[in-house]
Parts: C-alpha cells; sequence; structure tokens
C-alpha cells in the first residue's frame, strides 16, 4: 500500500469540532491530502460559492495550512451557507505584486458538495484531485504571471568542429535584472517564494548565482520533450534536457516580472569518458535579455559562451513565444469544459462553415461562412457548425476563411477583365468589408463571379460579427471557431504572402473578449493550424477547450515551418503537453493509418477530423465506425444520415427537461396521497409545470 493511501485510510474519518450555528455560521473544518510533493513556493487553497472561500473568486479564496509532514493541509472556516460547492488547487503568491498564481486545479464538471448540518462532528479527508475514484486535474491559466516558451527544437546549434558530435543537454533559468539593496536581500534571503530551485550551473558556473538567491527571478522553470516517453510539462533535470537532432524541446516559463527578467542557458555535456553517475561537462552559457522579444513570437539568433573562456562558442537559433493575460476578462472557477467531452458525444456531425465550402463545389447555393449558411446546417441536424474568424483593420471579429479578398474596380454591377484588387482582410475595416463589394480568391482569380440564394439578404451576406454569430444561432448548436493565423511554410514563404500586423496577444485577446461576452454555457471549441496560437488559447483563459488542427503527412498541401503538426504522432505529443482537448486531424492522414486513431484516444485525447475525403457518405460512415469523436464535411443537406434532424445537445437539453418535469410530478404525486395535502398548494404546483 502507498504511504499515502495507507495514511488516507487510517485517517479518513477524523474528528473535528463539533458544527455550532452561531448567527446563521457554520464551523467546519476542510482537511485534504496532496499525494505530490509541493514546491517551497506552493500552497494548498480552496475557492467556493459563499463569501467565505471567494464565491468562485480567485482573489477571495482561502490559503490553507499544512498539517504536518504526510502533506495534509487544513482550513477552520465559519460558513454562511448550509450548501457550499468547492474545489481545491495549488497556488504561488508571487512577492513582488502579492496576487495569486493557480499552478493547478480541480476541474470536475462538478465540484465538490459539502451539506452542513449543525450536529455534525466529524470530517473526511479528501484527495485533492480525487472525487469519486475520479482524478481530474489540470494547470491554471494566466492572471498575472507571464509564460514564455523557448522552442529547441531539431538541435538547433553551430558548433566549431570540436563539438558538433558531442549531446547537448540544455537548462533555462529565468534571472531578475534589477540588483537589490542589502535590506532586499536580507529580505529576501528568509523567503520561500524566491524561485523554484537553484540554477544548477552554480558549481561550474563563475556567475556564481547561489550566493546570492536574490537574482532569481520568481517563476516555475519547466520543460516538455515532444516524444512518446516526455509529452508533459515538468520541472526541469538538474542537468537539464537532451536537446539531439530529432528532438523538440520546450522549455515552459512562468514568470511574475516580465520586463524585468533574463534567461540564463546551460548547456551541459557528457564526457565519453566517464561514468553516467558522475556531473557533466558545463561548457557553455548565455543570457538572453528580454528586450530581445520584440512581439509575441519570433526567432532569436544568439552567440554560445565557453563557461571557461568567456569567448564565443558557437551559435543558437531557437524560437519564442509570449504569453500575457487577458486583462480585460472576468475569470471565475466555478467550471471549466477544458478537457471535458462527455462519453455519449460520438460521431458527431459538425458542418463545414455550415453547409460547406461554397466555392468548390458549383452546386452550393448559399454562401460559406454566412448567418445563413450555420443556420441550414443547423437545420439539417447539424451538432456543431465550423467557421473561420479573424480580425478586421479595426480589430473587429469577422466570420470568414481566406486571408484575401478581391474588391471590383468597375462598376459593382459590371465586371471587366483586370477590375479586380486583391487585398489581405486584415486592411479593411468592419464598415469597408460590409459596404464594398468583395469577392472570394477563386471569383477574382478566375474572373467568374458566383451567384448565390438571396445574395442580397443579411444573413447571406459575408463578414458576419463573431458576437452577431454567437446570438444568431441557437444556443444549442455547439460552435468549432477555427482561429485563422499566417504560418511560415517549410519552403520560407508566408501562408498568404502577408506577415501578420497585430500582435497575437492582442489578436486572441480581442477574440476571446467576444466569445466570453457572447458565448455563455454554449458548447464551443476553438482551434487552429498554428500550435502556438493553440497554447495562447490554452493558457488565457480557463473554460472553453482547445483543439490542435493538423496536416499530418499528406500530398494535398505544403507542410509548415513549424514541425508539430506535419505528423500525427507530434500533433498528439503536442496536445497532450499543453492540455489540450486533442487534436482535428486530417482525413487523408487517417485513411492511410486508421491505427493512428486508437493512438490518439488511448492518449485521452478527443479526434475531430477534416477534409475533402470527409463528403461522402461511405467515409463519413468508416469515421463514425473507427470511433471518431466528430467528423467536420461539406454538404450536411445530402451527406447527413441523421433520421431526427436535431443537434445532440439539443436532445439532451431536452431530456434534461424532460427529467425535471418527471421529477416535479413525482413530488405532486406524494403530496396528492399525503394526508395533510392542501388543494391550494397542489394547484399551485401543477400552474408551475
Amino acid at each position: 500500500m502507498d504511504k499515502f493511501d495507507e495514511y488516507s485510510s487510517i485517517h479518513t474519518i477524523n474528528a473535528s469540532l463539533p458544527n455550532t450555528d452561531r448567527n446563521g455560521l457554520y464551523r467546519h473544518n476542510f482537511r485534504v491530502l496532496i499525494r505530490e510533493t509541493l514546491l517551497s513556493n506552493e500552497y494548498l487553497a480552496i475557492v467556493g460559492n459563499c463569501s467565505a472561500i471567494g464565491n468562485w473568486k480567485l482573489e477571495g479564496c482561502k490559503i490553507m495550512s499544512k498539517e504536518d509532514e504526510h502533506n495534509v493541509w487544513f482550513a477552520n472556516m465559519d460558513l454562511n451557507n448550509k450548501s457550499v460547492e468547492y474545489r481545491y488547487f495549488v497556488c504561488a503568491i508571487d512577492p513582488i505584486s502579492e496576487k495569486l498564481i493557480v499552478r493547478r486545479w480541480e476541474t470536475h464538471l462538478v465540484p465538490r458538495l459539502l451539506q452542513l448540518q449543525q450536529e455534525q462532528k466529524e470530517t473526511c479527508l479528501h484527495i485533492f484531485g480525487v472525487i469519486d475514484d475520479v482524478e481530474k486535474v489540470d494547470r491554471g491559466w494566466l492572471t498575472t504571471e507571464t509564460l514564455v516558451q523557448l522552442k529547441f527544437f531539431n538541435a538547433p546549434f553551430t558548433f566549431k568542429q570540436r563539438m558538433k558530435r558531442r549531446l547537448l543537454y540544455v537548462k533555462v533559468t529565468p534571472m531578475h535584472l534589477k540588483i537589490p539593496s542589502t535590506s532586499d536581500n536580507n529580505h529576501l534571503a528568509g523567503s520561500s517564494l524566491l524561485s523554484v530551485e537553484d540554477s544548477l550551473s552554480n558549481d561550474t558556473h563563475d556567475t556564481k548565482e547561489n550566493a546570492n538567491d536574490a537574482y532569481k527571478s520568481f517563476g516555475f522553470n519547466e520543460v516538455t520533450n515532444l516524444n512518446a516517453d516526455d509529452s508533459e510539462i515538468h520541472l526541469q533535470p538538474q542537468f537539464g534536457t537532451v536537446c539531439g537532432s530529432t528532438d523538440l524541446v520546450v522549455f515552459h516559463l512562468t514568470v511574475g516580472d516580465f520586463e524585468s527578467t533574463a534567461y540564463l542557458i546551460d548547456f551541459y555535456s557528457y564526457s565519453s569518458k566517464v561514468s553516467r553517475d558522475e556531473p557533466p561537462l558545463h561548457f557553455g552559457y548565455q543570457y538572453v535579455l528580454p528586450n530581445l522579444f520584440k512581439s509575441s513570437e519570433g526567432r532569436l539568433e544568439v552567440p554560445i559562451t565557453c563557461a571557461s573562456t568567456h569567448r564565443p562558442l558557437g551559435m543558437m537559433r531557437i524560437g519564442y513565444l509570449i504569453v500575457q493575460p487577458v486583462s480585460s476578462l472576468d475569470f471565475d472557477m466555478r467550471v471549466s469544459f477544458s478537457r471535458y467531452w462527455n462519453d455519449k458525444w460520438a460521431g458527431l456531425d459538425v458542418g463545414h462553415r455550415g453547409l460547406g465550402s461554397s466555392f468548390k463545389a458549383n452546386d452550393c447555393l448559399i454562401r460559406e461562412n454566412t448567418i445563413a449558411s450555420l443556420k441550414n446546417a443547423v437545420d439539417h441536424g447539424a451538432d456543431m457548425v465550423e467557421f473561420d474568424v479573424q480580425l478586421s483593420k479595426d480589430l473587429v471579429p469577422v466570420v470568414y476563411h481566406d486571408f484575401k479578398i478581391y474588391v471590383s474596380l468597375k462598376s459593382k454591377h459590371t465586371l471587366q477583365e483586370n477590375g479586380f484588387l486583391e487585398l489581405p482582410v486584415r486592411d479593411l475595416t468592419l464598415d469597408q468589408l460590409k459596404n464594398l463589394k468583395v469577392y472570394h480568391t477563386e471569383e477574382g482569380r478566375s474572373g467568374e463571379v458566383r451567384c448565390f440564394f438571396n445574395d442580397d439578404l443579411q444573413e447571406h451576406q459575408p463578414f458576419p460579427q463573431l458576437s452577431d454569430v454567437l446570438d444568431a444561432i441557437d444556443s444549442h448548436i455547439g460552435f468549432n471557431i477555427e482561429v485563422k493565423w499566417s504560418q511560415k511554410l517549410q519552403d520560407g514563404t508566408m501562408e498568404e504572402e502577408f506577415e501578420p500586423v497585430v500582435d497575437r496577444n492582442s489578436y486572441i485577446d480581442c477574440i476571446l473578449d467576444t466569445v466570453w461576452r457572447k458565448g455563455a454555457n454554449r458548447r464551443i471549441i476553438f482551434s487552429c493550424f498554428d500550435p502556438d496560437i493553440c497554447t495562447m488559447l490554452r493558457f488565457k483563459q480557463n473554460r472553453y477547450p482547445v483543439m490542435f488542427l493538423s496536416l499530418g503527412n499528406t500530398t494535398k498541401y505544403i507542410k509548415y515551418m513549424d514541425p508539430r503538426g506535419n505528423s500525427f504522432e507530434t500533433a498528439v505529443f503536442h496536445s497532450l503537453a499543453m492540455e489540450l482537448l486533442g487534436i482535428v486531424a486530417h482525413t487523408e492522414d487517417l485513411l492511410r493509418d486508421p491505427t493512428q486513431v486508437n493512438l490518439t484516444k488511448n492518449r485521452g485525447l478527443i479526434l475531430f477530423c477534416w477534409g475533402d475525403e470527409n463528403n461522402s457518405k461511405d467515409t463519413i460512415k468508416l469515421l463514425k465506425q473507427l470511433g471518431l469523436h466528430a467528423i467536420i464535411y461539406d454538404k450536411m443537406d445530402i451527406l447527413t444520415s441523421k433520421e431526427v434532424k436535431r443537434s445532440v445537445f439539443l436532445l439532451e437539453a431536452k431530456e434534461s427537461q424532460k427529467e425535471l418535469l418527471k421529477m416535479q410530478a413525482l413530488e405532486i404525486d406524494k403530496k396528492w396521497h399525503s394526508p395533510t395535502a392542501g388543494s391550494a398548494s397542489l394547484n399551485s404546483d401543477v400552474d408551475q409545470i
């Protein structure tokens, strides 16, 4: 028996102070055992639906106290609710801002429930993350801290000849740039909140950080190697992580003071002449200063300094991603759907751009990515609708697929050869997009203009605002919102020729703000082909799930420069590392190797698929037989096999309503047969139903 299990079995029921009803308050002792070892700057906390524990707000939570060496934490509190819903979570406190950071939290769909009784004299010892034998713990989201990811893909180093064959290990440590005063040193020396761990270059590096811990930045130094054995973010090993020629290593660094934090990169290598039990050679280092990060994402080329001579030893090329919190949104901890999926949701039908790609199929009568197209897919039984979102010049989220449009230089009603001007969507404001006569890229290139049914009606117009779509479509219909972002291709060109001009953080914040205000309890999933956009969507909010769109092994499209979406396996590893809901795979790749479906499902990920191959009843049937959770396809009006043209979510809502009415009827029946039942109260109950 595990020592924690043994301790739990002995102390499951423990005597506590009796609850007393004093001025409507109930005393309760919360006790929880956490099986993992917390870092020196991590604490257990509790949050819930009453004022004593924050009303689900992070800033009002209760920090718990450690009871003993067995990792049991407790909190005695007076509660003003007889029925208390709550969650436990692991937090840290930024010593500068004194703000809380959520490290990990319980994310069961239904939180813990405490029914307080006046004579209650016992309390249970809970296990962190476990409710009814089901364990569910997710990483937190960004509140005030900054997430910095440094990407070392495929050994991005250039060395002199003698170092080329060495297997390198890399470690990254955030370092504070502000030199503390003597009084600051005395204050900080006694604080356990300074850093996650000592920089392990201390014994070989002449900067001697261990002589003054105050130079280390508050934060958490973690890493993941995207492979079958290591696709989970964890603390960095003592002497770094191997960065070989085929390794995809992401350093995941959480820092409190981004503007004043540099990153010490240490390089180690093991000599072939010594045992692996001996420490490696620390042969190089480099500092990356915050002013090198010119935007939210980019690439750096910096020198590697020799640890012994302090002369240039080589060069490294690394990618970086900076993720900032969304300051305008007010998050709570009441519920999270980030990795929630009901087992009953299998083989869902998802309308691609609504009723389908209208510029590929000549027989499509409704323009894609319009409210009319989305509604038509819903009318024919779509469980979810998939559509594309990007920003106009004035930063309004609009629904449109292509990055470019064509506008007419002649009369709106008469088109001549060379009468089109190609423009990026991002260069036009919302008013311009709505008022100009615009044409799809297929129309602009071919000169052949498509005519759609009822094209002059408002719901058939292109560029509907995301906020309008959220209002217009039945709330029981799920949304798969694909966030558009132009990436660099393997040949070095941009996907749509134009470099993005809006910073990634601002871009995502605008979309999240709209969804947060309008989305309510709708089942919404974000997706994107850009793995960094998926990471940002995941860590900027705590409610909606994110899925990674993957090209995989394909002959139809040019692959991206970023390797994470170019194979099914690496897409799975990235999704696991960033705690995404799952992946949206290219059906071409799935049909080539159907065993990949089990690779995903065995890892606990949800699997959707996309592609022209899906526009076949036989293929849709096969994909459902393989166990895919959802299939995205065109022509919902023709290809769906549903007899009842209703969303699975709408049917669930109706079933829940039936159950509620049934329960109310049973209550009435009890009152009817009760000798004290009065006719007035019975009639009142009937009226309510």
